[in-house]
């Protein structure tokens, strides 16, 4: 009796489109150019994104410093606890519309999102891990193998797969239907005061924190005085270029009012006291300051207040509590 040849399935990942929000700018690069969006790929990056295992006791997933209540940032705290009872030397940053960022970190020391999880995985005060270990722990859990094959055409587990994943999850990432957008839209209206701290917002502070994103992804340096624990300078850290002493990333203004505390070091727990710093506390004695903060920003009590009831229509609470995005 002639034995029935097994045929291998066809290899049929569900497609994702990304979708660029209405009036938006299209991504400098296409992230998912060499990385092709599907579903199975998507649910594989988030089950990475909350897989302890990711992590070498098991106790700091990517999620325990990116909540996603707080638009991925981590939650009233300046710095993440990380493995040992160690700390982060910098403040966790709100993760959303990272398609749209062509270096990552306060630093830009990172160039590509896919390549992105291998600083935290590996660093000893955050999850203190090493790839071969993670890849082996993978392996040896039954749920992977399936979902690697579901999302890559067979079951090999490796670095560049689970990267490639949990770039799917986190580029997909959009924040764009705050209050905000949908007045764009013409949905809905400001209230009299939002829009007088839209106004202000336009007049003072767009020039960095540039529309729709609300970040030009620039490094500038804002005056902020030297964490004397940290000695943090900054972009000069990965250029060696004293022109970049003290310079930060310019981060986004979406979802602010979530972030909290704020500053590269987390030093600023208060919204209304991140633009008291501009009115009155920039460093102006230093070489690599921001020309545009030379004088400070000059505001009134009336205009700062509403500049905040304004920075709060930039809350999306879609994003903030969408199940896509959420662990089991």
């Amino acid at each position: 009796m002639a034995v029935k040849k097994e045929v291998d399935q066809p290899f049929t990942p569900t497609p994702l489109a990304f979708k660029i929000p209405n009036g938006w700018p299209a991504p400098s690069t296409n992230i998912f150019a060499n990385n092709p969006l599907t579903e199975e790929g998507f649910q594989l990056g988030k089950k990475l994104f909350y897989e302890g295992k990711l992590s070498k006791d098991g106790n700091f997933p990517c999620a325990s410093c990116h909540q996603q209540f707080a638009a991925f940032a981590t939650s009233d705290h300046d710095l993440s606890h990380g493995f040992n009872n160690s700390f982060t030397t910098r403040n966790a940053p709100g993760l959303f519309n990272l398609a749209w960022m062509t270096q990552m970190h306060w630093d830009g020391g990172i160039s590509h999102i896919e390549v992105q999880p291998l600083a935290p995985i590996t660093a000893p005060n955050e999850m203190a891990e090493n790839i071969e270990n993670v890849l082996n722990k993978l392996k040896n859990d039954a749920a992977y193998p399936p979902m690697f094959a579901a999302a890559f055409g067979d079951a090999q587990i490796n670095s560049q797969r689970m990267l490639k994943a949990l770039a799917q999850f986190m580029g997909s990432m959009v924040s764009a239907n705050a209050k905000y957008d949908k007045v764009m839209r013409g949905e809905t209206a400001f209230t009299i005061s939002e829009q007088n701290g839209y106004n202000t917002f336009k007049q003072k502070c767009a020039s960095c924190h540039t529309e729709p994103l609300f970040t030009d992804n620039s490094f500038r340096n804002n005056g902020l005085a030297v964490n004397n624990q940290l000695h943090d300078f900054g972009r000069m850290m990965i250029t060696n270029n004293t022109a970049d002493s003290l310079k930060f990333k310019v981060p986004s203004l979406r979802n602010v009012q979530r972030t909290f505390p704020y500053m590269h070091d987390g030093r600023v727990l208060v919204l209304s006291q991140a633009i008291e710093h501009y009115r009155t506390g920039i460093q102006k004695n230093q070489p690599t300051l921001d020309p545009l903060l030379a004088n400070g920003i000059s505001m009134t009590d009336n205009e700062k207040f509403e500049l905040v009831l304004f920075l709060n229509t930039l809350t999306d609470t879609e994003f903030l509590n969408n199940a896509r995005f959420a662990g089991q």
